[in-house]
């Protein structure tokens, strides 16, 4: 059993709307090789994208599996409201709905997407169908501080603790844990959201237009909802390059076309010295791990 702090970690409320699909003025998206097209993209209520599902099988940029919602309040003239509700929500956090049709209802926090500063929640399909833009949801807070206290090398964010016993994660001889992961993803594909100064929220893309990388380490099939593993990463401050660590990482939004850009992956545990020792397991995704919630 990994020994956690959780009876010093606040449990607190956050809490969002369900925002608005958004399109630009130029609504074309161009692809590396220069062609163009119109995406369907961020936000909304995404009723046929879910944790579980394949990133790139959609025609799709940057697509939001299930709820998208944002905090919209603005207190004294900054958006500090919408900054608590990404930075302290973690995967595996209870979600309610508070007002509408689906009152009462609740679901589970699945990732967080930097740059439109997006919380993503997932519901079960007979409550899509009742939820409407701009219905509000709570979310019980609660992760933020987490530790693992016999691995004061390995830093954990965005993670609630009960996500925790359901991993499959194994002590190993020398301060390292093994962690079950769908792919190992090399750090020199990592794209958009690279240099981020906090890992708390947000996310940053793999880059999937390499066809010789993508087939080398059989990133095809990802998945919303998998853990990966990025080797020679680091995410403890920071989203870095750093031969030697590891991050591992939940994918949150799905596939895009524009250059830089890819799958998101919201970081979930860091080791700057390599402590965390993936172990291929094509089951090790949020949809899974919330069945034994």
């Amino acid at each position: 059993m990994l020994h956690i702090n959780s009876e010093h970690l606040v449990c607190q409320s956050v809490i969002g709307e369900i925002t608005s699909p958004l399109g630009g003025i130029n609504p074309y998206r161009i692809n590396p090789e220069g062609v163009a097209d119109i995406y369907p993209g961020v936000g909304g209520i995404t009723y046929n994208l879910r944790i579980g599902d394949r990133t790139c099988r959609m025609f799709a940029d940057h697509v939001e599996p299930g709820v998208s919602i944002s905090n919209f309040t603005q207190f004294q003239g900054q958006p500090g409201p919408n900054r608590a509700l990404n930075l302290f929500s973690c995967a595996g956090n209870l979600a309610k709905v508070v007002t509408g049709q689906a009152t009462g209802k609740t679901g589970r926090v699945t990732g967080k997407h930097g740059g439109i500063e997006h919380v993503l929640v997932d519901f079960e399909p007979a409550i899509l169908e009742d939820l409407v833009i701009g219905d509000k949801i709570q979310i019980k807070a609660y992760g933020c501080g987490l530790q693992l206290l016999d691995y004061p090398g390995i830093k954990v964010l965005n993670l609630d603790p009960a996500m925790v016993p359901v991993m499959g994660i194994k002590a190993l001889k020398g301060g390292r844990l093994q962690v079950p992961v769908t792919h190992e993803v090399p750090a020199r594909i990592m794209g958009s959201g690279i240099g981020a100064t906090h890992s708390h929220s947000g996310d940053y893309d793999i880059q999937l237009f390499d066809g010789p990388t993508v087939a080398e380490f059989g990133l095809d099939d990802l998945r919303l909802g998998d853990f990966v593993a990025i080797r020679d990463a680091d995410a403890t401050f920071g989203r870095i390059f750093k031969t030697g660590g590891v991050v591992i990482g939940i994918i949150v939004h799905s596939g895009c076309v524009l250059a830089g850009h890819g799958p998101g992956v919201m970081i979930a545990m860091s080791s700057k010295e390599g402590l965390l020792v993936p172990k291929l397991d094509p089951k090790a995704n949020l949809k899974n791990y919330f069945n034994k919630l």
